[in-house]
């Protein structure tokens, strides 16, 4: 197949994933379109943390530099009980010297400007519902892909279902796999400005719930918290400020503080889904499926959106110019580390979120007697997943220019009407 078959790439999901991948692919030399059905950029979310693995994958793409440079982990931090005991402690720079770098947390949208900025300003399209009609044959140079918009029909070599935990591609690639399901717990995220004092940055382990919380590199204080909780359950009268209150109020310094300086009305609260049946393979004909799309995880190793930056230059690295697209290639390097990870984050969820008193107190005295063995020993359960490294250890250098520039809203990739009559007769 000739790199002109290859050159066209559409991406459904405006996310962190899928504008990784966008970037990627651009500069492999594919023409580029991504279709967020938002109207705008607008991450779900408030903060998230870049581990190193991630890290060195935003290095592939030309920007991880920027992003460490947003480092904000100063001191030490740990784990601890409501009353504000120790459990553990965390040593940031033997962390980084066993996996190669620091955590980094920013604001999703932080990220998101990041990428989209690398991209043109036509690649990107937004207020765009997209719809896989073809998933096209990988052997059939006449046959792409296919995916319907209400501006009208997109054809490409290459589609990346990017598009979250509900995925519409995946369902269309997969009819018959159930999707996400419930963890049993919900989480709340909130922003608030600087304390104006110093914190330890922690994260709190109660019986059924938990509380973490982190700055940012400007002194923004981000914090989160999670609960074993009925599916669609929220606070009454929607007040969600007061349901933090009630469960985490007495807590220790300085989460009371936190909840004073909240917002009302700017608490986010999502029940936490995951794909317990892992998918057979992130492919199928010309679609590749990342991030939640693909491996939906619960939150408590903080892999999801690193998994899916992974994603992203993995797949890129798969879909070399001049070479066949290889997403078999790009399944079989993905799905069986995603799992594993997955597996490993809800495993993780139903310790450190159950309320049987017994269990509690045996893993609190479990963790304090790791930790008595030094910070070293905790820092294992990382192993394999933030020293991880990408198969493209160098960055991509540059990106040749669209072969026609658009205006901002108008098609980057064949529509029907393009097609020439022999592409129409083989279509299907």
């Amino acid at each position: 197949m000739s790199r002109q078959a290859q050159s066209r790439a559409v991406v459904v999901g405006g996310g962190i994933g899928g504008l990784t991948a966008a970037l990627a692919l651009r500069l492999r030399g594919w023409q580029v379109t991504v279709l967020e059905r938002a109207d705008g950029l607008r991450p779900v979310g408030a903060g998230i943390s870049l581990a190193p693995n991630s890290q060195r994958a935003l290095d592939v793409v030309g920007i991880g530099a920027e992003i460490r440079a947003l480092e904000a982990w100063e001191g030490d931090g740990g784990l601890l009980t409501p009353k504000g005991r120790w459990l553990s402690r965390a040593d940031p720079k033997l962390a980084a010297e066993r996996f190669g770098g620091s955590i980094v947390l920013l604001h999703r949208a932080t990220l998101i400007d990041k990428l989209a900025g690398r991209l043109p300003a036509d690649a990107v399209r937004t207020a765009s519902e997209a719809r896989l009609v073809d998933a096209g044959d990988p052997d059939d140079p006449a046959r792409p892909a296919r995916v319907s918009t209400p501006e009208g029909d997109l054809e490409a070599e290459l589609v990346v279902g990017a598009d979250g935990i509900n995925s519409a591609v995946r369902g269309a690639l997969f009819p018959e796999h159930p999707g996400a399901e419930y963890t049993g717990f919900t989480t709340w995220r909130v922003l608030v400005p600087p304390l104006g004092r110093p914190f330890t940055q922690h994260e709190t382990w109660g019986p059924g719930r938990l509380w973490g919380t982190h700055p940012f590199a400007d002194g923004t204080v981000y914090a989160y918290a999670a609960a074993m909780a009925p599916a669609g359950q929220r606070a009454p009268g929607g007040d969600e400020k007061a349901e933090l209150l009630r469960r985490y109020g007495s807590w220790h310094d300085p989460i009371p503080a936190i909840l004073d300086a909240v917002e009302p009305g700017q608490v986010l609260r999502h029940d936490v889904h995951q794909i317990a049946r892992p998918l057979p393979a992130y492919h199928r004909g010309r679609v590749a499926l990342l991030g939640d799309a693909a491996h939906a995880m619960a939150p408590t190793l903080g892999q999801g959106g690193n998994q899916a930056i992974e994603d992203a230059v993995v797949l890129a690295h798969h879909a070399a110019p001049g070479a066949p697209l290889d997403l078999p290639g790009y399944s079989a390097a993905r799905l069986p580390r995603t799992t594993s990870i997955a597996r490993r984050a809800m495993t993780v969820s139903r310790v450190n979120l159950t309320a049987n008193r017994p269990l509690i107190a045996l893993r609190n005295t479990a963790i304090r007697a790791v930790g008595a063995l030094g910070p070293a020993f905790l820092l294992r359960g990382m192993d394999g997943i933030a020293d991880w490294r990408p198969p493209q250890r160098e960055p991509y250098v540059g990106a040749p220019p669209y072969a026609a520039q658009t205006r901002p809203g108008t098609r980057t990739a064949r529509t029907p009407q393009d097609r020439t009559p022999q592409d129409r007769s083989t279509q299907t």
